[in-house]
């Protein structure tokens, strides 16, 4: 289930939050695990038995784990994360690792075919997150079993993140204490409400253009159509992903959680350093506190940094697909951040805005045409005919809504530029200013709903780019 369909917006949510208000508090965790079970299971329900099974050994894993000798604390740590990292290549990776034997050494393997579990690779760097942090004393493991399956099947979060770490949540876990109130739950709605706008309205009628040029052969392009079709795709990803990141915190916050942002105006960012800070917070964030840091970080001198930054962002690219052609765009995207840091942050950021800025979304529009290929030959092809400058007619792959939604797209993803662009997007995001222009906030939620509905039932056409990760 997506919480950007009718089944969601129209039956479950509405029964959901009636129930939210309904339920004792001290049973508000147990009402939330059995509705994330059957959220979960109603797109997958064979796989929801393999999350509560590694779920049932993660926790035990971590009290033994923590109760142990010293040096018998790291075998309970190994055990448990090559369990949870082994069920992550099984499911996602073992294809594309029997395609390169065939492939280079010929070793004439079957192929197969292997379901992959929604959102495996997000509950799994979750329950990683976890099991190390018991390890490293960050925080003691969990008394109640209830409590750490809320925590890593809570539903909003579970098929597409934002990835929240126990410690970020851990004051939040008892619902005798957690701090649900009014202006908390409205201004979750308000977050969903636009969350789901950026979804329905934007990123739905952008990526039907985006896939209108890249189901083209490579001989059926032409620039123009390249260009078209990855400027779709660039504002399609980033409406799509953040749209869902914020109905996740919204619904978070509807139920008392207050869990990360992981999006914050990446494509305004002047570097893509800066664009890594803003785009997918809690990856990055994991990224660096499970993988970087680990390696040495910049510990070890400067040539091992550069290897080290250069290696997370190759596996960033593997976590988010089984393919060259996202390895590359991790390695792409690794190299930038080397160069930026071999040039030194802050000479840098000397250099003026309005060069800055176009380098950074150059860089980062190419990334996601391998981001976006099926595969690295044709991502290959595909940039070739973007620079050739061979051809300009396009106009068989242009879509009539596609220039009002591209300027929308980028007019809201550089909103904040505006004069008062930063005032309204805390006059929205902050529960603190949730009742200043109560009436308007009101009229925009409600229009938003049903602009959304309007749209999920007109375009037929409803993709989830990260159901796939």
């Amino acid at each position: 289930m997506v919480f950007a369909s009718i089944t969601f917006l129209v039956y479950v949510l509405p029964v959901f939050l009636l129930l939210l208000l309904w339920v004792p508090q001290k049973m508000k965790n147990i009402f939330i695990l059995i509705f994330s079970i059957f959220f979960y299971s109603w797109g997958g329900p064979k796989f929801i038995f393999a999350i509560l099974l590694t779920t049932f050994l993660d926790f035990h894993f971590a009290k033994f784990m923590h109760r142990s000798e010293e040096n018998k604390k790291k075998i309970w740590l190994w055990l448990s994360v090559c369990m949870n990292v082994g069920l992550l290549v099984y499911f996602k990776y073992l294809v594309f690792f029997r395609g390169i034997l065939n492939d280079v050494f010929g070793a004439g393997l079957e192929p197969m075919k292997i379901a992959l579990p929604v959102g495996i690779s997000f509950y799994t760097f979750e329950s990683i997150t976890y099991l190390v942090d018991v390890y490293r004393k960050i925080h003691p493991p969990l008394k109640s079993f209830l409590d750490y399956q809320t925590y890593i099947l809570l539903f909003p979060k579970l098929i597409a993140g934002p990835i929240v770490r126990y410690h970020e949540i851990a004051g939040q876990m008892d619902p005798m204490k957690r701090n649900e109130n009014y202006a908390l739950r409205l201004s979750g709605l308000s977050i969903f409400m636009i969350g789901l706008a950026k979804k329905c309205l934007l990123a739905n009628t952008l990526g039907a253009q985006a896939d209108a040029v890249f189901n083209l052969k490579p001989e059926e392009l032409d620039t123009s159509a390249a260009w078209v079709g990855i400027l779709a795709y660039t504002l399609q990803i980033y409406f799509d992903f953040s749209g869902y990141s914020d109905m996740a915190v919204g619904l978070c916050r509807i139920m008392g959680f207050i869990i990360p942002d992981n999006f914050l105006n990446p494509y305004t960012s002047g570097s893509i350093t800066e664009f890594w800070r803003k785009w997918h917070i809690t990856l990055g964030r994991w990224m660096k506190h499970y993988l970087y840091i680990p390696l040495g970080g910049n510990r070890l001198g400067k040539f091992r940094t550069f290897f080290n930054l250069w290696l997370v962002f190759l596996i960033s690219g593997l976590w988010h697909g089984a393919g060259w052609n996202f390895i590359f765009w991790g390695a792409w995207h690794g190299l930038f951040l080397v160069m930026e840091r071999w040039t030194g942050e802050e000479r840098f950021m000397k250099i003026p805005n309005f060069i800055r800025w176009p380098y950074m979304f150059m860089v980062v529009m190419c990334g996601w045409v391998f981001f976006r290929a099926d595969n690295m030959e044709y991502g290959i092809k595909y940039l070739q005919t973007m620079f050739s400058f061979s051809g300009f007619d396009g106009k068989f792959a242009m879509q009539n809504d596609f220039v009002f939604m591209a300027c929308a797209g980028l007019f809201f993803a550089l909103f904040i530029w505006l004069p008062k662009g930063k005032e309204w997007q805390d006059w929205w995001w902050n529960s603190d200013r949730i009742f200043e222009k109560l009436k308007l906030r009101l009229a925009l939620m409600v229009i938003f709903y049903l602009l959304s509905l309007s749209f999920l039932t007109s375009l037929n056409f409803n993709p989830f780019i990260y159901f796939r990760f």
